[in-house]
C-alpha cells in the first residue's frame, strides 16, 4: 500500500516523498483514515511504529481542506520535552508544503517567556508537557476553549508518571466536542479507564506485531562486573551507538566517567539536567559525536535517532512497559536493532516476570571470564518473589507477616 491510497491532501504527499517515506506502517493504515475522518480513536502499538504520522498527519490533512476562517486547532499532550521537541519537529517537516502552519512547543526546563512570546496571535498546533501547559494558561498565554483535536501521545507514560491531576485540569479547559486521539504502546489498568472516561464510540487499532527486527538477549553477570562486561560488548559491536540505561541519576553519571576514562565517547542524560545541555548531549550524540549515551527512563523518553543499533538494560526496568518502550528506541523504521539485559544474581525473578508479561523465553548466556557467582539477596526471596517489580510489591500485610516471622526466628 502507499500513502497515496489514504487520500491525503497532495502537498502532504508531497512532504512524504521528500522525506523518502515509501510505505505507511500498519498503524498508520489502520488509525489515518478515522482519524480524517473525525472519530475519536485509541490506537496500541510498539515503541517505534510510526505512531507519531499516524497522528500528524490526519490532523494536518485536516487543516489543509478546512477553510481560512474554519482551520482547526490541535493539542498535542507528551510526558517529556524531548518528546514535545521531536513531534514539533515532526510536524514541521511534514507541514513543509503548507502555507503558513504554527506550530508550538511548550515544555518545562527552559523559561517560560519566551513561548508566550510565540502564543502571540495563536497557534495551530500545540505541542505541550502538561505541566509547562497549565502554566502557560494561567499566564493566559492560551485558551484551549476552541481546539478542536485532542491527541494523548504515549499515554501510558503520561499516566505512569504522575499527569492524571493535570490531564484533568487540561479537559476541563476544553470543548466538549473536542476530537480525542489516545496513542500508546501499552496499554495498562490506567490507560484503559482514562480511555473510557475521555473518548467516545472510539475506534481501536490494536497492532500486535512481532519485533523481529530487534535481536533480544540476556547476559548473567555479578553487578559489580557490569561496567567491564559493558566495555568488552562496546567493542565487540565495533563502537556501535548505543543506548545504556540505568535505573538513577547518579548511577547514570558514575557509569557515564567510568566509560569516559576507559576511552568511550560517553556521555549521561538524566530528568534534572539543564535544557542546554540536555540539547548538546542529544545534539552531539546525533552528529556522531557522542557513541555512548547512559540515560535514566525519563531523560530517554521520546528519543529518536537513525541508525542507533544497541541498547543495554545495565539495570532491569521496573514495570514491563518501561522495557518495551527502552527496546523500541532500537529496531525503528524497519532498521535491525540488539537490545541486551544484563540479568544479577537479584533480578532473575524479575525478568522472568518481564518475560511472561511480554510474551518471550530469553535463553541466558554466560560470557567467559564474567561468569556469575553470587547468590541472591536472602530478603528478595521473602514474599512472592515478584523480583520488586512495579505493580507486584509485597503488600503490607505480607510485609508485616514476613516481619513477623523473621522475628520469630531470630528468638529460637
Amino acid at each position: 500500500m502507499s500513502f497515496s491510497s489514504l487520500a491525503l491532501h497532495p502537498s502532504l504527499l508531497d512532504a512524504i516523498n521528500t522525506l523518502e517515506f515509501t510505505e505507511p506502517t500498519s498503524v498508520q493504515m489502520a488509525a489515518i483514515p478515522p482519524a480524517m475522518d473525525g472519530r475519536d480513536l485509541l490506537a496500541t502499538a510498539r515503541t517505534g511504529s510510526g505512531k507519531t504520522a499516524a497522528y500528524v498527519l490526519p490532523l494536518l490533512h485536516r487543516w489543509a481542506i478546512a477553510g481560512e476562517r474554519e482551520k482547526p486547532k490541535s493539542l498535542i499532550l507528551v510526558p517529556t520535552r524531548e518528546l514535545a521537541q521531536q513531534v514539533a519537529a515532526s510536524l514541521d517537516q511534514l507541514a513543509s508544503h503548507l502555507k503558513n502552519v504554527k506550530v508550538v512547543a511548550l515544555f518545562g526546563g527552559v523559561s517560560i517567556n519566551p513561548q508566550l512570546m510565540l502564543l502571540r496571535g495563536g497557534a495551530d498546533f500545540v505541542v505541550a508537557t502538561p505541566g509547562r501547559l497549565l502554566d502557560v494558561i494561567q499566564h493566559n498565554g492560551l485558551d484551549l476553549w476552541h481546539t478542536t483535536t485532542l491527541v494523548l501521545d504515549e499515554a501510558d507514560r503520561l499516566l505512569d508518571q504522575g499527569f492524571l491531576e493535570e490531564l484533568h485540569a487540561v479537559l476541563c479547559d476544553l470543548p466538549d466536542e473536542c476530537q480525542s486521539l489516545m496513542y500508546t504502546a501499552t496499554i495498562a489498568g490506567k490507560v484503559e479507564k482514562f480511555a473510557l472516561q475521555l473518548l467516545n464510540d472510539p475506534v481501536v487499532v490494536e497492532i500486535d506485531e512481532p519485533i523481529d527486527t530487534i535481536a533480544q538477549r540476556a547476559i548473567e553477570v555479578d553487578a559489580d562486573k557490569r561496567c567491564e562486561l559493558l566495555q568488552r560488548l562496546l567493542k565487540e559491536y565495533d563502537d556501535a551507538r548505543a543506548l545504556v540505561f540505568c535505573a538513577t541519576k547518579l548511577g547514570a553519571e558514575s557509569l557515564g566517567d567510568q566509560l569516559r576514562q576507559q576511552g568511550f565517547r560517553a556521555e549521561a542524560l538524566y530528568g534534572d539536567l539543564p535544557q542546554q545541555q540536555r540539547e548538546e548531549v542529544l545534539d552531539d550524540l546525533k552528529l556522531g559525536h557522542v557513541d555512548v549515551l547512559v540515560a535514566t527512563d525519563l531523560a530517554a523518553r521520546g528519543l529518536d535517532v537513525d541508525s542507533l543499533p544497541l541498547v543495554i538494560n545495565y539495570d532491569l526496568p521496573r514495570s514491563t512497559p518501561v522495557y518495551t518502550h527502552r527496546i523500541g528506541r532500537t529496531g525503528r523504521a524497519g532498521k535491525d536493532g540488539i537490545a541486551i539485559s544484563f540479568i544479577d544474581a537479584d533480578s532473575h525473578a524479575h525478568f522472568k516476570l518481564i518475560e511472561k508479561r511480554v510474551g518471550i523465553k530469553l535463553k541466558r548466556e554466560r560470557i567467559a571470564g564474567f561468569e556469575p557467582t553470587d547468590t541472591p539477596n536472602p530478603k528478595l526471596l521473602v514474599g512472592d518473589n515478584n523480583g520488586g517489580i512495579k505493580g507486584k510489591r509485597m503488600s503490607k500485610k505480607d510485609k508485616l507477616r514476613a516481619a513477623a516471622a523473621a522475628k520469630r526466628n531470630d528468638n529460637q
